[in-house]
């Protein structure tokens, strides 16, 4: 708070209300110039504006603060006390109100992520490849989607970034689509299908499949629906409740799976079969909180991320 004179002191916290920014670079314009023409000048305003508003700074300080001569105006000692401070707190507003620089190379900092098994391999590990070549002091935190606590985790400062599907993003949360997702059928290479070109849909409902059940124990998924939709069934005889694990099952047994396109890539012994029928695929979205919105650090690593999304 700018030093008042002990006698005035009521009186001029109330006139501090009304001292603007604006109010303060006209005295720093003024010290500087010794001037009322120049400092006119210098702020891109007439003179008599700035007449004015040094008139409301001698109301706020209750002190003349400038002396007229031939030569121009005369700060006073209260004016000459107010120099630096004032042009100290124009400084560091001028330094707030200044985009921050963001230097990946150098920076350190640590970002938390929300993401599903399935996300962690389709968007965590492209991302972090690059991520460890151009940032390499970023530390991530991957961490389970919890989609009733989400929108207090991002309040809270506990998650930075979710990668989740637009009909699990809270309204409140800036969200992009980072790209939509397809299905496809997986099986092992040498599985007694995996000699066709094609999977009809009589072959596809006669096998024995597995599905990802993040709540544990459902046998029922998009797939089921849209046979169901057809007038047709499978029988699903495993359910699990994460899709890393899935690949591995699927190398070790007769099973098929219906799975997301970016699951099936770069799995080595593995067959890829487009599904005999329509299945609705999914969007998966970039959801971030406005405390982070306009952070240069943080849209520098949602700019990677949809950068690497396969």
């Amino acid at each position: 708070m700018l030093a008042a004179s002990p006698l005035k002191m009521k009186t001029m916290k109330t006139d501090l209300r009304t001292l603007d920014l604006n109010l303060l670079k006209a005295l720093d314009a003024l010290l500087d110039e010794r001037s009322v023409t120049r400092a006119a000048e210098r702020l891109s305003l007439t003179q008599p504006a700035v007449s004015g508003m040094l008139t409301r700074l001698r109301e706020c300080f209750d002190d003349p603060l400038f002396t007229r001569t031939q030569r121009g105006i005369v700060p006073t000692l209260r004016a000459l006390e107010l120099a630096l401070p004032v042009k100290s707190i124009l400084t560091e507003v001028s330094a707030l109100l200044q985009p921050k620089q963001f230097d990946p190379a150098t920076a350190e900092m640590t970002i938390n992520i929300a993401a599903t098994d399935y996300a962690l391999r389709a968007v965590i590990v492209p991302f972090m490849a690059a991520l460890r070549q151009q940032a390499p002091g970023i530390r991530v935190a991957v961490l389970p989607v919890n989609n009733e606590q989400l929108a207090l985790q991002f309040e809270r400062g506990s998650v930075d970034i979710a990668l989740i599907t637009p009909d699990t993003a809270p309204p409140e949360l800036h969200a992009r689509a980072l790209y939509a997702e397809e299905y496809v059928c997986l099986m092992r290479d040498d599985h007694p299908l995996a000699k066709q070109k094609t999977l009809t849909l009589d072959d596809f409902c006669a096998q024995d499949h597995a599905l990802v059940s993040y709540i544990g124990g459902n046998f029922h998924g998009v797939t089921d629906a849209a046979l169901n939709a057809i007038g047709r069934s499978r029988r699903v005889t495993l359910s699990v409740c994460s899709f890393l694990v899935l690949p591995e099952i699927l190398r070790v047994s007769d099973l098929i799976s219906v799975v997301p396109r970016r699951l099936a890539l770069h799995h080595a012994g593995l067959k890829v079969f487009a599904p005999p029928l329509e299945i609705q695929g999914f969007t998966k979205t970039v959801a971030w909180h406005e405390r982070t919105h306009r952070d240069a650090g943080h849209r520098w690593l949602r700019d990677l991320l949809f950068a690497t999304a396969i």
